[in-house]
């Protein structure tokens, strides 16, 4: 089982898309894959058509597996599963901070479902805390959105720092340009400068799109029903350059 989390210090990235968008690539190409949902917003749990919970039992996200299975909604889409998001996790920091071990606490509850998922997918909330570093320590693979501006860049440059600081390994941290425009100069300028200081970006690029909007009207990933799409074709092959990542 291996886990990748879709994460950005800075919010309105792509996480949410990117999260959905792989989830449903890697279900369709075989692997038994669930989608955990921990934005209290909900918006991975939206575009499956799956309502966030409001009344869980408290700390039920910790607990032990059978009780944790309880909460996990299939979709409509085959070998795909969602654990959708729950209005206590605008709450985490505080149950985290009061548990031993906190920042591998989420670490110890994925292993226990090593033996129902081929990959777990992570869409994580836009800030750097506690629950943060949890997603640190769990996943082996942080793919990172980055828009090709000046306030992207900073928040990247941000989160290597705090890895630095913190001991934790850089090596797993990819990041991908999301929501490049092909006719912005800025865009352009960017993305050169940053593939010239950080050779670990990855080749896929997810380019601004409407199609990729409107996943919001659809509530599926654009995958599902505009596959053909150029735009969508691009979370498919960040998919399979994610696998020949983890393949290594």
């Amino acid at each position: 089982m291996k886990v990748i989390a879709s994460y950005s210090i800075k919010g309105g990235v792509g996480k949410t898309a990117a999260s959905v968008n792989l989830a449903y690539a890697s279900a369709k190409a075989g692997n038994e894959t669930l989608l955990i949902d921990l934005d209290p917003q909900g918006a991975s749990s939206f575009y499956f058509r799956i309502n966030v919970e409001k009344k869980a039992p408290k700390g039920y996200f910790f607990s032990k597996k059978n009780r944790l299975l309880k909460h996990i909604k299939g979709s409509n889409y085959k070998g795909l599963d969602i654990l959708p998001a729950n209005l206590s996790f605008r709450n985490i920091e505080i149950m985290l901070d009061s548990m031993k071990k906190s920042k591998h606490r989420l670490k110890d509850m994925l292993s226990s479902l090593k033996d129902e998922y081929d990959l777990i997918i992570l869409d994580c909330p836009p800030n750097i805390n506690l629950l943060s570093e949890n997603v640190f320590s769990a996943s082996d693979i942080i793919l990172v959105p980055v828009i090709p501006t000046t306030l992207s860049e900073r928040t990247y440059e941000q989160l290597l720092t705090f890895f630095k600081k913190n001991n934790y390994n850089k090596k797993i941290i990819h990041p991908f340009f999301s929501m490049a425009q092909s006719n912005n100069k800025l865009h352009h300028a960017t993305i050169n400068n940053l593939e010239k200081r950080y050779p670990e970006f990855l080749k896929s690029m997810i380019a601004f799109s409407v199609e990729i909007e409107r996943m919001g009207l659809h509530r599926e990933p654009v995958l599902a029903y505009a596959s053909k799409k150029s735009n969508a074709q691009a979370y498919r092959a960040l998919f399979n350059e994610i696998l020949s990542l983890i393949k290594k």
